[in-house]
């Protein structure tokens, strides 16, 4: 069985890779086995994308296993929405857990025990100190902090006092239990750290069994080694942590020993990776909720229309190093158009219709609607043809057509008054006539086809200006097509001065209801892409659209643009 990950000659290992191979190589560790933490207080977003890809293509790469284990150490912040939602996204990715899901509150029992067992060696005490008089004896990064009055407690007085907190005889507040570790320590994390604190609180795995809960420093490194995690890999938020992560592995009779290697955070310009802020504007209303196409979490872009591949493919793309550094979103968005360009089919849809009307129809088409076939897909024959139906009232967008007959053929290749443009897949028409609305509005434009041009040249002396898009009036079906800007108009939303809120892009989405979409589009499977010709990709809603009310969100446009 071969211990290097799965890579091509030209890919280089990362440090993590490294580190793995030599461990593998060395006897170090039988079998590599990684986890994927998250706290169920929000629905995971692109930063998380990173950290899963990660972790279970670690393990795939090395023939190990990954686990999914929810951290739920802070039940006022968790529900049983965001685990089911973060289940959802790991399988949407396209990875498995090994086992069953875990959970930090699987373990409270045991963390409860240790929790005895390190009061009993003299390493925890009770601490009645208010938040307020813990910050100020905990002193500064620059200033050492100074110890408890409480530090000096007996263990039976502890041993009592933490029984209390369990039963629930102390209110939410009243006193915590702490590591004593030092309070003179240049990491913060090491001036006697909480352990529990008292939470009454409901817990959705627990019920009321538990009022006082772990932090999750406690917590975490004791998780993956019940677990028997191999390599806890961590963001490098985290990395001042480490000493405290490998203190209680030293410090309780544990079954394993594992060890936390920290890489780099993803930032993405125009976005933000927090999800107290991503709840932030959930609960304000900025979005339609946490799947809203417009934020950077996984179910939004899974709702706009992004695949797992290309969201897989941009995130295997990304360095796994030992320093943050910020992605400019156009890397996401190339994998994103590489993939859609590359599987999603072709359709048309009309964005802000006019009608035309070709007056000639009935003398070359003897049928009130003529089937005309189109390509799914130009480059791959395997996707098939698609049949449009050609009628004599057409939908074309508006700013297809102008009267104005001076405009050049280079800088307009659509349709202008007098003159000619091919239909996509269709005929060659003429626009011949306007007729108005009393506001001045077009109400149809008159045209003519040019016979026999549908797949044939035209004839000699006609010669069309361009190639546009088209639907029939009477055959194609109305849909609502959601169209979508960045949700920040600001590189550094999360930067500087001011809330997140301030740099919100005014009117990122824009509904349009009188659009005008191929008949089979209406039929097509919620989530389902296509490329809609000149306009961009768009995917089948994945709640609302249906055949009775097709709606669609636009997903990225054709090519790059400011």
């Amino acid at each position: 069985m071969s211990n290097k990950p799965a890579v091509t000659d030209t890919t280089p290992e990362n440090f993590i890779e490294a580190i793995i191979s030599k461990d593998l190589s060395e006897g170090n560790v039988p079998k590599v086995i990684t986890r994927f933490p998250p706290e169920p207080n929000g629905y995971l977003h692109i930063g998380h994308a990173k950290a899963i890809c990660l972790n279970f293509g670690l393990a795939e790469s090395f023939n190990g296993e990954c686990n999914l284990r929810f951290d739920d150490t802070n039940p006022a912040k968790e529900n049983q929405d965001y685990i089911d939602a973060i289940q959802e996204d790991v399988r949407w990715l396209g990875f498995t857990w090994a086992g069953n899901v875990r959970y930090a509150s699987d373990y409270f029992d045991q963390f409860y025990a240790w929790a005895l067992h390190l009061i009993n060696n003299g390493d925890a005490y009770v601490c009645h100190l208010s938040p307020s008089e813990s910050s100020e004896y905990r002193g500064w990064a620059t200033t050492p902090g100074k110890d408890s009055p409480y530090r000096s407690r007996s263990v039976a007085e502890n041993l009592e006092l933490i029984e209390s907190m369990r039963a629930g005889e102390f209110d939410e507040g009243a006193c915590v239990l702490r590591a004593k570790i030092d309070m003179a320590s240049s990491n913060m994390n090491l001036r006697d750290p909480i352990l529990y604190r008292i939470r009454k609180e409901i817990h959705h795995q627990t019920g009321d069994k538990w009022c006082i809960y772990p932090s999750y420093d406690f917590a975490h490194g004791q998780e993956d080694a019940i677990e028997g995690v191999t390599h806890s890999i961590c963001t490098l938020e985290f990395a001042d942590h480490r000493p405290l992560y490998n203190w209680f592995i030293e410090h309780l009779p544990v079954p394993a020993t594992p060890h936390q290697y920290e890489f780099g955070r993803l930032h993405l310009n125009y976005t933000i990776t927090s999800k107290r802020k991503l709840k932030l504007l959930v609960d304000e209303e900025h979005v339609v909720g946490w799947d809203d196409p417009r934020m950077p979490t996984i179910a939004g872009m899974r709702r706009r229309g992004y695949s797992a591949k290309a969201l897989r493919n941009f995130c295997q793309s990304l360095a796994v190093a030992k320093t943050d550094g910020i992605v400019d979103v156009a890397q996401l968005e190339f994998f994103i158009r590489e993939d859609l360009n590359e599987n999603a089919p072709r359709a048309m849809c009309v964005l802000d219709p006019v009608k035309i009307v070709i007056n000639n129809f009935e003398q070359y088409i003897s049928e009130s609607v003529q089937s005309m076939t189109a390509a799914c897909h130009p480059n791959n024959a395997a996707m098939g043809d698609r049949t449009l139906p050609f009628t004599r009232e057409l939908y074309i967008d508006r700013a297809d057509f102008s009267e104005d007959t001076s405009l050049s053929r280079k800088k307009f290749k659509r349709l202008v008054m007098g003159e000619y443009v091919r239909l996509r897949s269709a005929y060659v028409i003429k626009a011949e006539a306007v007729t108005k609305n009393s506001d001045g509005s077009i109400d149809f434009i008159s045209a003519s086809l040019v016979p026999n041009t549908v797949g044939d040249n035209p004839p000699e002396g006609i010669k069309p200006r361009g190639v546009i898009h088209w639907v029939s009036a009477s055959e194609g079906e109305q849909a609502e097509i959601r169209l979508y800007k960045r949700l920040f108009d600001h590189e550094s939303p999360d930067g500087g001065d001011g809330e997140v809120t301030d740099h919100l892009t005014p009117d990122s989405m824009t509904v349009l209801n009188d659009c005008w979409i191929e008949p089979g589009l209406a039929y097509a499977s919620p989530e389902t892409a296509f490329q809609f010709e000149r306009e961009g990709y768009f995917v089948a809603d994945r709640w609302e659209h249906s055949s009775t009310r097709p709606v669609f969100n636009l997903t990225i446009g054709l090519r790059d643009s400011k």
